[in-house]
């Protein structure tokens, strides 16, 4: 893949910008027609609009805290956070309709196999692990995947999904070929699986999981990272349109290191983060739910980072061991070779 920036030279461009809108935003002007000309200058921010997954949920957190504490402003960005609309987040960013967009590794992977590969490239993890798993009612016997033998699984009818439960499945020992299959329309997982003791279903523990708690619903779980290692992937992460990373390497930079920091503030007050998150939600889909938002919170924001070195890190191993069993079980259209769709040249951490 391609390199946009030598590492020092981020970092260079990094240290300037984030001392320079300092010093503008707190030295005091000068009464002179010629200072106030260089001040009007130095506040001309750049516009960047970063596009959800979904609508705002406790992944999206630190984005709504940078903006909300102005740690955006103080980088010299005017930022937007939108909802996809009928295309999706990572189509809008492709063409250049938004400068950033949320997706995640797996169904990214169709953007660099099609004869048209689509122009972006993760920039940063949100989440370090892959919180992902199968949710069943306690006592079910499916708090490992060979329970699901002869059990009844809500499908999204993926075929990446569907070889990953195939995986999972047989590789513990059970029977999938003997797992009934039926459409995923639920989004109280929680409760379905409540009402239906021999439904499995596939969510994200900081939602899904968190969920069931809230409500005292007493489920299992798995994490698919737990049975095969491989299956730790990113998701979800930011990606960013390929001729603006190009074009605007410093204000990448710099949208990303005011990004790590809100994500920290939420890892510091994951309260305080949770409430701001509601605040700002203006598709108002977290009213009722603001218990649910601040467990959540409390549990993601020590996913964040993890044992990662830093915010946003994208470990090579992880992210190309995914991809090659994805070349290997034939479930892309073309190979995708190492290193493909992903740098950490945009990312800054003291001195590093």
């Amino acid at each position: 893949m391609k390199k946009y920036l030598k590492r020092v030279l981020v970092l260079a461009m990094t240290a300037v910008l984030v001392f320079s809108f300092t010093a503008c935003s707190s030295g005091e002007k000068e009464d002179t027609s010629a200072d106030t000309t260089a001040d009007t200058s130095s506040a001309e921010k750049t516009d960047i609009t970063i596009c959800l997954d979904w609508t705002p949920n406790t992944n999206h957190t630190g984005l709504f805290v940078a903006l909300e504490k102005g740690y955006y402003d103080e980088a010299g960005l005017n930022v937007s956070i939108v909802q996809p609309t009928e295309n999706s987040a990572t189509q809008a960013c492709a063409a250049g309709q938004v400068q950033f967009a949320i997706d995640a590794q797996d169904t990214l992977a169709p953007a660099f196999t099609s004869d048209t590969p689509m122009e972006v490239t993760a920039v940063a993890a949100l989440i370090q692990h892959n919180t992902s798993g199968i949710i069943s009612l306690k006592g079910q016997g499916m708090d490992r995947p060979s329970g699901l033998t002869g059990k009844t699984y809500l499908t999204w009818d993926s075929p990446t999904e569907l070889a990953m439960m195939e995986n999972v499945v047989n590789g513990d020992g059970g029977d999938w070929s003997k797992v009934e299959k039926i459409p995923n329309t639920v989004t109280a997982e929680a409760q379905d699986v409540q009402q239906n003791p021999d439904h499995a279903i596939w969510v994200f523990y900081g939602w899904g999981a968190i969920n069931g708690q809230v409500n005292n619903i007493d489920t299992d779980f798995f994490f698919f990272k737990d049975i095969n290692p491989v299956f730790d992937y990113y998701t979800p992460v930011i990606i960013g349109n390929n001729d603006f990373l190009e074009s605007n390497p410093d204000a990448a930079v710099a949208f990303l290191a005011a990004t790590e920091k809100g994500y920290k503030y939420a890892i510091d007050n994951p309260e305080d983060a949770a409430q701001i998150l509601i605040d700002s939600d203006d598709t108002h889909s977290l009213v009722g739910s603001e218990e649910l938002v601040i467990e959540s919170q409390k549990w993601l924001s020590q996913q964040y980072i993890a044992d990662s070195p830093k915010w946003g890190y994208i470990e090579a191993d992880r992210w190309d061991g995914f991809y090659n069993w994805l070349n290997e079980e034939g479930l892309v259209e073309k190979e995708i070779p190492d290193g493909t769709g992903y740098t950490n040249d945009f990312l800054f951490s003291d001195g590093e």
